[in-house]
């Protein structure tokens, strides 16, 4: 969609090859249960899934950090698992438990999947892209997403997260073949979704691996990599000006691999890779970086907060770079910290 006016907004403009002083800041997971305004739209949704397919709550709970805190980009409300859902593996939502899903553990389990047939579910989550575009102020970035297609296999083999992927690793081993064709299904899917956010009015993409660093080198180059450069490469055909970030989260040091083969225009640091590092491994890679304050510092808060803000900036200054987290915010996070946050970024102008 492109920047919607003449005037680049901030979040863009590291994109297009500027390193602000006051660089633009977002906060992955920035809708959710932290806020009370989050909890009480989602008790009025009844269900998890029903407040990610209905477009006036999805596009109201994203607008609500907005509202606060005036970050310079909202990111879409919805969930990864929209897209095993919509190609006909039913997602549950359980509370405290997290998603459950039938699993699939064969080639035989792929015969369920329905790829043309998901089109009426991504076609609900376009329409919160449309409301969105319409009701974000001016200035604000939207970024649509989706889950690459390794983390979001994890599920649909392990019909549920794990702490190490097994089953999906498993198959993976044993019967590379069957489990490329689950691969190359989720890939098309994401495309597609992707494609339509865009058409949607999403300004840039973020792709979130988040068990990628599950994986030894020359599986990351097969699940995590190739795939994931198969969906930058048809959405530069399709969308050339529309950026696109990689989060693959654990990589360590095949992140700067990760940028060079995938062609992302941003990389997302986790919490674990050292800021020099952000600053000087991807100095020569055409890339903007995002990241990466360990969310459990945004729970403490205090003096210990604003040193580690200032550490990030100070090593980052003369960089294109977007201040985030290096993982989603977490439920018991006081909101008065994320302004904390927002203003010591901001303190730099």
């Amino acid at each position: 969609m492109g920047d919607g006016g003449s005037v680049v907004k901030r979040f863009l403009r590291p994109f297009r090859g500027e390193a602000l002083r006051v660089p633009p800041v977002w906060l992955m997971r920035q809708a959710g249960r932290y806020l009370p305004e989050y909890r009480a739209t989602r008790a009025e949704a009844g269900d998890f899934l029903k407040l990610c397919y209905t477009p006036r709550l999805a596009a109201e709970v994203t607008l609500q950090p907005i509202r606060r805190y005036g970050f310079d980009a909202a990111i879409l409300f919805s969930d990864i698992l929209v897209v095993p859902d919509a190609l006909g593996q039913p997602v549950r939502f359980a509370d405290g438990e997290g998603p459950r899903l039938d699993p699939i553990r064969s080639r035989e389990g792929l015969a369920g999947l329905d790829l043309p047939g998901t089109s009426s579910k991504f076609d609900i989550v376009a329409e919160t892209v449309q409301r969105l575009r319409q009701d974000l102020p001016p200035e604000t970035a939207l970024i649509g997403f989706c889950g690459a297609p390794w983390t979001v296999a994890t599920y649909m083999v392990q019909g549920q997260g794990s702490p190490d992927q097994a089953e999906a690793r498993l198959w993976a081993y044993r019967d590379p073949e069957g489990f490329e064709a689950l691969i190359d299904v989720l890939v098309a899917a994401s495309i597609d979704y992707l494609d339509r956010q865009v058409k949607a009015g999403a300004d840039c993409l973020q792709i979130f691996d988040t068990w990628a660093g599950s994986l030894p080198d020359d599986e990351f180059d097969r699940w995590v990599v190739k795939p994931t450069r198969t969906i930058r490469e048809a959405l530069a055909d399709l969308h050339p000006d529309v950026p696109v970030i990689g989060f693959p989260r654990g990589a360590g040091a095949t992140a700067v691999w990760y940028v060079s083969e995938t062609g992302v225009d941003g990389i997302g640091c986790d919490t674990a890779t050292p800021p020099f590092v952000m600053s000087e491994a991807f100095d020569e890679e055409d890339v903007v970086v995002q990241g990466n304050l360990d969310p459990l510092l945004l729970v403490a808060g205090g003096a210990r907060l604003d040193e580690r803000v200032d550490e990030i900036l100070d090593l980052m200054e003369g960089k294109r770079f977007i201040f985030n987290l290096g993982h989603g915010i977490v439920p018991q996070t006081p909101p008065e910290h994320v302004a904390r946050l927002v203003a010591r970024v901001r303190s730099r102008g």
